[in-house]
């Protein structure tokens, strides 16, 4: 029979286990471990770094995220193979996350082999309707990366557009730069032509504008300019710098304008010019290097407006 709790003596707790002997006193120190052999031997060791938090400029990366610049695996799988014991680095073996390796100097092997980091690939992509952003094998439906064929590398799309939507998306193995394209701390702008069902009031472009209430907590506003309004169709141009899933799509829904058709049209200063529907292009050096100086003035505003906001 389970012991009442009026059994017990005021400000006595049950003991765990069902026993009523005295609690024992917890240990004030704990004994200190002796330094692991791979520490010993020089592996550094480093807790994972927060979204968009710059690892320290020593030109070494993550060991999951090594793996799958190599085209081995996703970095989440990649931990999976690290904590079973298939990687080694300089030797040693490994199963601890976090590890820390110089992609220039130091010896990775996979089950005995050897890997190298992919070159780095940045595409600009003009996404059909009816295409998905998935790289899932079994999908039924056809895939972006599907029009890639001849493109070397494990790529995958930097954020999504759903089925419905078209325009340019990026695609990429570079996991950093898919980082600072997407985090709402960089702010990338992206610009859409987006197509409304019914003639928008100036007050409902307000509250798109200020921010709009969705399931996972309030949008952070977007820019919305007028293109062409009519009886029963309104054309609009919309930015975004942070963009929730669909977002455009469930604002407009919740404020009575549902969207007929979607197009995102530029990204940075990347926009469609003679790129047909299907089509793709390498990205130029100096294109990368423009989005990438785009994310720091965007994270430097985001500091500065948080700064501003705290004094």
């Amino acid at each position: 029979m389970a012991r009442r709790h009026e059994d017990r003596k005021p400000g006595q707790r049950q003991a765990r286990g069902g026993g009523g002997g005295p609690r024992r006193p917890r240990p004030t120190s704990r004994a200190v471990k002796p330094r692991s052999k791979r520490r010993e031997q020089g592996l550094v060791v480093t807790p994972a770094s927060a979204p968009g938090t710059a690892a320290p400029g020593d030109g070494k990366v993550r060991l999951n995220q090594f793996l799958a610049m190599a085209g081995v695996c996703s970095r989440r799988a990649a931990d999976g193979l690290i904590a079973g014991g298939r990687v080694e680095v300089n030797g040693e073996l490994v199963r601890e996350l976090g590890v820390r390796v110089d992609p220039q100097h130091d010896d990775v092997r996979f089950d005995g082999n050897r890997i190298q980091p992919e070159r780095p690939v940045y595409v600009l992509f003009n996404k059909p309707a009816g295409v998905v952003c998935t790289n899932a094998r079994h999908e039924q439906k056809k895939r972006v990366i599907d029009f890639l064929p001849d493109v070397r590398g494990r790529l995958f799309t930097v954020g999504r557009l759903d089925l419905d939507s078209e325009g340019l998306i990026l695609l990429t193995n570079d996991g950093s730069f898919a980082l600072a394209m997407t985090h709402p701390r960089y702010g990338v702008p992206k610009l859409y032509a987006v197509l409304l069902r019914g003639r928008v009031e100036q007050h409902d472009i307000d509250k798109a504008r200020g921010g709009v209430w969705l399931a996972e907590g309030p949008t952070a506003g977007m820019q919305v300019k007028v293109e062409r309004a009519g009886k029963d169709r309104t054309y609009l141009k919309v930015t975004l710098r942070e963009g929730k899933n669909r977002e455009i799509r469930r604002v407009f829904a919740k404020l009575g304008y549902p969207v007929i058709s979607l197009k995102r049209i530029r990204i940075g200063d990347l926009n469609l010019h003679g790129l047909g529907a299907g089509k793709w292009r390498f990205l130029q050096l100096h294109e990368v290097q423009r989005l990438r100086e785009l994310a720091t003035a965007g994270a430097t505003r985001a500091a500065t407006t948080t700064e501003n906001d705290d004094a």
